[in-house]
């Protein structure tokens, strides 16, 4: 077993911690440092009656409140869209702490926890994107479509990326799933201040993704093809020996 789950001690070196909860992939968004020192600190003092399944659940309930602080700032009043930062914060903890848990405690599930996340994301961007839509006039709906369209292209560029390089990142660049909901809190509480400015930011946020997609995009196809011109001439190589 790992020693470090072993001991049980919460004064474990953060080294030893951030080595044992970062084995399956590396972070390249702006907050990593801080985000990762923090995950380190807390899954040393997640009781072990709690499994890596039940904080996914309460990420996804997390989001499930997200959801919810639209409805009811749509039919009661908009300040209940505050109770959304309280969803992603929820939201964060789940889904950050799930799979790190499973590897501090030397319990990873590799592809059980790869296809559970992947899914879990998917069922929740959705079901944000569709709160947004109750919230917005009937003009405006499609832009949340636009949402869940450009985070789904979003998925399938990461997946597409694990398939070829055999590198699974969360994160595009310096922008990862946390910022992202900092950014979309940040934007939930302007809108209780200034109401109708979720219009405008969130068109702004579907042409960034847009743009940052296509970027990503073509850079996995100027990968993907250098890997085919590759396997060729070692196809070439092989048959001419």
């Amino acid at each position: 077993m790992n020693k470090i789950h072993r001991n049980s001690n919460p004064s474990h070196k953060i080294s030893e911690v951030l080595e044992s909860i970062s084995r399956d992939r590396t972070r390249t968004n702006l907050l990593s440092k801080y985000e990762q020192r923090t995950i380190a600190f807390l899954v040393q003092r997640i009781p072990s009656l709690i499994s890596s399944n039940m904080l996914t659940a309460v990420g996804f309930f997390g989001n499930i409140i997200v959801f919810l602080s639209f409805i009811l700032a749509t039919y009661v009043h908009k300040n209940f869209l505050l109770l959304g930062v309280l969803g992603f914060a929820i939201s964060w903890f789940g889904d950050s702490l799930d799979g790190r848990v499973a590897y501090f405690r030397n319990k990873p599930r590799k592809w059980y926890g790869f296809t559970l996340d992947i899914t879990i994301d998917w069922m929740s961007i959705i079901l944000i994107g569709f709160g947004y839509i109750i919230y917005s006039d009937e003009v405006l709906e499609l832009l949340g479509y636009g949402f869940v369209v450009m985070y789904g292209w979003e998925m399938i560029i990461a997946l597409m990326r694990y398939k070829i390089t055999g590198k699974y990142s969360i994160d595009s660049g310096k922008f990862g799933p946390t910022e992202a909901r900092i950014v979309i809190s940040m934007i939930m509480v302007a809108e209780v201040l200034f109401h109708g400015s979720i219009i405008y930011s969130v068109i702004v946020i579907d042409v960034v993704m847009f743009f940052v997609n296509i970027i990503d995009t073509r850079k996995l196809l100027h990968i993907a093809d250098d890997m085919d011109i590759k396997e060729t001439e070692q196809k070439l190589h092989k048959e001419n020996n």
